[in-house]
């Protein structure tokens, strides 16, 4: 039985091949048993060159294009099939069942972090200072309000922040 194959003839890292149409049982390696040089096509550039006529003559004759070829022959519309899939031949194709839409599950709105600025002195700002509900000691503590801030000091507060265990 013959194949229409491709015979790669490139260079290192230059693509380049013929289609051959050569006995099925031969390796497309050697030159010996090469019934016919139908086309080329260069990979790198992706123009196959291809005598349509040719081809269709070694089809008529029983010929089975690789799966390469074949899609090869699609593109320039020598034949108009589907192209097959040429790799992955391992894999089972899988009918795909419609999977079910997942339902929305409800979700839990944390409460905003809250933000407590301290009052503003004329001489040097002082910085926000950010509660986190991670750490337990400001859990622990009574909620501060604005006045609670002006009497301790930021440096005290951001003391107390980094002694905390991170959760």
């Amino acid at each position: 039985m013959l194949a229409i194959r491709l015979k790669r003839v490139g260079r290192t890292n230059d693509p380049s091949f013929r289609i051959i149409v050569q006995d099925h049982r031969r390796s497309p390696k050697k030159t010996r048993g090469v019934v016919e040089y139908v086309g080329s096509y260069n990979a790198r550039y992706g123009k196959p060159q291809v005598n349509a006529e040719r081809i269709q003559y070694w089809l008529s004759q029983g010929a089975q294009a690789s799966d390469t070829v074949h899609n090869i022959l699609v593109d320039t519309k020598v034949i108009s099939e589907k192209k097959v899939n040429a790799h992955n031949k391992k894999t089972k194709v899988v009918k795909e069942v419609p999977v079910e839409a997942p339902k929305p599950v409800a979700e839990v709105k944390a409460p905003a972090p809250v933000v407590e600025e301290a009052p503003v002195a004329e001489a040097a700002p002082e910085p926000v200072v950010e509660v986190k509900e991670e750490t337990p000691v400001a859990e622990a503590e009574a909620p501060a309000t604005p006045e609670t801030v002006a009497e301790v000091p930021a440096e005290e507060v951001v003391a107390k922040e980094e002694e905390a265990p991170a959760a």
